[in-house]
Order: structure tokens, then C-alpha cells, then sequence
């Protein structure tokens, strides 16, 4: 004969470890220190073209100057598919090249990383054409404390 299963109080569940508090600032700290500049947190940038850095700053000078534009979530969009692009070029495309792993290898990932980059920038276009003015105010403010 089989005993009932006990029942399990809900704090039971399996969770994922959070980290320790002193080690990660709060959400309001971590906006506060990418809103200002700087922060304390170890971050890897990437280097991108000169017409690139151009049209990012066209970009976002537009939304400080005309917050309620319609224009705009398209633009951040764009611009935002644009710096994925390059990203992805610059932390994995790039260091294979320099290694010198071979053409077949750098296509097969350049493929790979193309795919990526298309759903990403899919996904992310969806969000941003949504926002509203503050929103996108917001994230121009995270991407130029990124530079």
C-alpha cells in the first residue's frame, strides 16, 4: 500500500539562486549609474564605424529634440538592428578571423550569427515600434551611456 504524497509548501519549489545583494546594485541603482555615465560594473564595449557612431547620435539627438515624434520607434529600431549587427560582428565574427580558423569556418559562422541577428533584431523591433516617448527616451539615454 502506498502513502499519500505529502504536499509541499510553495517556498519548496526549485528556484534559481539569486545573487548576493552586495555583490549586484539594485535595479534603481544599476539605472541611476548607466543614466549617469559611468558605472562601477565591469562592462566589454565594442568598437563600431564612424558612420555608424554618426548615425547613432543623429538618431538619438532626434528623440531629445522631439520626444513625441512619430518617427522615431522606427529609427531606434533600425539603429538598434545595426548595433546588434555590429556587435556580433566585433565579439564573435572578428576574433575568428584574427585566429585564422579558415574561410569555410568563418562562413558557416557568419551564417549562423546572421540567423541570430535576424530574430533578435526581429524581436527587439517589435518591443521598440510600441514604446511611447519616455520609453524610448530611456533607452537613447542607455545607449549613449554605453559609449
Amino acid at each position: 500500500m502506498s502513502t499519500p504524497a505529502k504536499k509541499t509548501a510553495p517556498a519548496a519549489k526549485p528556484t534559481i539562486a539569486k545573487p548576493d545583494a552586495k555583490a549586484t546594485p539594485r535595479p534603481a541603482a544599476r539605472a541611476s549609474a548607466t543614466a549617469g555615465g559611468a558605472s562601477a560594473e565591469p562592462s566589454l564595449r565594442f568598437h563600431h564605424s564612424v558612420d555608424l557612431r554618426s548615425k547613432t547620435n543623429k538618431v538619438l539627438q532626434a528623440i531629445d529634440a522631439k520626444p513625441d515624434h512619430a518617427g522615431h520607434p522606427g529609427a531606434l529600431a533600425d539603429l538598434v538592428g545595426e548595433l546588434v549587427e555590429a556587435g556580433m560582428d566585433y565579439y564573435f565574427l572578428r576574433p575568428l578571423k584574427l585566429a585564422e580558423v579558415g574561410f569555410l569556418t568563418e562562413q558557416s559562422a557568419r551564417l549562423g550569427l546572421s540567423g541570430a541577428v535576424k530574430l533578435i533584431n526581429s524581436v527587439s523591433r517589435k518591443f521598440i515600434v510600441r514604446m511611447d516617448s519616455v520609453q524610448l527616451q530611456i533607452v537613447a539615454t542607455h545607449i549613449r551611456s554605453l559609449s
